[in-house]
């Protein structure tokens, strides 16, 4: 990738490590007998901000100048990348500004105010709330910060995964959630660098699949946004990230939104986790490739748990007959 290397990652390490605690890795048996495989969860969903991102945000902020943070970050986001601006913006007493398409999730709404961001809402999807966002840096010279094309967040992001094939090396194959698919192009990055064979699986809704056909077609691609995870609601495929993606990925599933809502109650049930939509993708991917990994020893990324009441209350009315089976 351009501009980020394995020794951007560790650096990154460094510049989080007064911020953050690296978050457990266990095993689950209730989960290995589901799917077969050998699982190992990376809990991201205990983060301050309930998701990964806060690994990027802080990382951005720390390299940023102090004259520029006193200009402030603008971005779009459906949650999990605002959140981590605003917990970074917080500890370096910068300015930041979140536009949000509507309907917005109450409980990140929430999270972002408490946070201390400033929210804008506009337009009715993340394409319109980004071109928004980024006007709004121009017009005020702030820092437009993208959510996947931007290398100190991709920095940030590695380090969750340096974390875990450090402390698990003999991990066979990753699966990692894709929206704008700066979390598969971060495992793809490290697991090149530390674990050259663990193989790293990209997983995205089938219901917005931009970075999916992009992967697959070799250039960038626009797509319909359909689906109601929002943490996987990117209808546009990223230069930065496709770039990694094409040279180290080793294959990209597609899962309806049923199929995540199931692995959201699988993880409830079966390794009393709570994860949201974008959270579970993961899981999904691998019950959708089970059969061909039976006894491989396999990382799934709980990349957060914000999910909202509506989320959850949809998720609980699921009966127990209708969880996966192995």
């Amino acid at each position: 990738m351009d501009g980020v290397d394995i020794e951007d990652v560790r650096a990154a390490g460094r510049a989080i490590a007064g911020h953050l605690e690296p978050t457990p890795a266990w095993g689950s048996p209730a989960l290995d007998e589901v799917t077969g495989a050998r699982v190992v969860l990376k809990h991201e969903e205990v983060q301050p901000t309930g998701a990964f991102k806060v690994r990027g945000g802080l990382n951005l902020l720390a390299g940023m100048a102090p004259a520029e943070r006193a200009r402030g970050v603008v971005s779009a986001s459906t949650g999990n990348h605002g959140q981590s601006l605003a917990y970074a913006s917080g500890a370096f007493g910068a300015r930041c500004r979140i536009v949000l398409p509507e309907p917005a999730n109450p409980t990140k709404v929430r999270a972002l105010r408490g946070w201390g961001a400033e929210l804008v809402l506009h337009g009715e999807t993340m394409e319109a709330a980004s071109a928004h966002a980024r006007a709004l840096a121009e017009r005020d010279g702030a820092r437009f910060v993208h959510p996947a094309d931007e290398p100190a967040l991709i920095a940030g992001v590695g380090t969750l995964y340096l974390e875990l094939l450090t402390a698990h090396p003999d991990l066979e194959y990753l699966f990692v959630p894709v929206g704008g698919g700066s979390g598969a192009a971060s495992a793809c990055l490290v697991a090149a660098a530390v674990a050259p064979g663990c193989r790293v699986i990209a997983v995205q809704s089938a219901r917005s699949c931009a970075a999916h056909d992009s992967w697959r077609a070799g250039e960038l691609l626009e797509r319909p946004n359909r689906t109601a995870l929002e943490g996987l609601a990117i209808g546009a495929g990223y230069a930065t990230t496709q770039a990694v993606l094409r040279r180290h990925l080793s294959d990209f599933v597609l899962v309806d939104d049923d199929a995540v809502r199931a692995a959201q109650l699988l993880l409830l049930t079966h390794a009393h986790t709570l994860a949201e939509g974008a959270g579970a993708a993961s899981l999904a991917g691998l019950l959708a490739v089970a059969p061909r990994l039976a006894g491989a020893r396999v990382g799934i990324v709980i990349t957060g748990g914000n999910a909202s009441p509506a989320e959850l209350a949809a998720v609980l009315a699921a009966s127990p007959a209708e969880e996966p089976a192995a």
